[in-house]
C-alpha cells in the first residue's frame, strides 16, 4: 500500500470516529454521561423559555411560586414536587403550549441526580 492510500484511510478512519463519538452533549440519554448539568449551564435557559411567563416575579396567571433564581427552582424540585408536575401526563407543566421535551425533562432529572448544582 503506497503512502497517499495509507493517508487517505487514516484520515477517514479518523473522521469516521469522531462523528460517531458521543462527545459531551449534555442531553445525551446515557444514564453514565459523565458531564455535570449546573442550574447556571443548562437548567437557567430551560426556566427562561418556559417557565418565567407564569413563574416570573411576582408570579401570575395563578402560578403559586416564582422560578427566576437557582435557590427557587431548587426549592421547586425539593419541596414542591416539580419534577413530579413536569413528567405528568394528566397535569402537566407547563399546563400548555410549549410543553417540555423529552430531553429537556431528561436534563432536568440528570440536574436533581447530578445534586442540584449552580455552577
Amino acid at each position: 500500500m503506497n503512502f497517499k492510500n495509507s493517508f487517505y484511510i487514516s484520515t477517514m478512519l479518523i473522521l469516521l470516529y469522531n462523528c460517531s463519538s458521543s462527545g459531551d452533549d449534555p442531553t445525551n440519554s446515557n444514564p453514565n454521561n459523565s458531564v455535570k448539568i449546573t442550574y447556571d449551564s443548562h437548567i437557567k435557559s430551560i426556566t427562561t423559555n418556559y417557565c418565567i411567563a407564569c413563574h416570573g416575579e411576582p408570579p401570575s396567571s395563578g402560578a403559586p411560586m416564582s422560578l427566576t433564581s437557582y435557590e427557587l427552582m431548587k426549592n421547586a424540585v425539593e419541596t414542591r414536587g416539580l419534577i413530579n408536575r413536569i413528567n405528568s401526563t394528566t397535569n402537566p407543566m407547563p399546563p400548555k403550549g410549549g410543553l417540555l421535551s423529552q430531553e429537556q425533562r431528561n436534563l432536568i432529572q440528570k440536574w436533581v441526580d447530578d445534586g442540584l448544582l449552580e455552577k
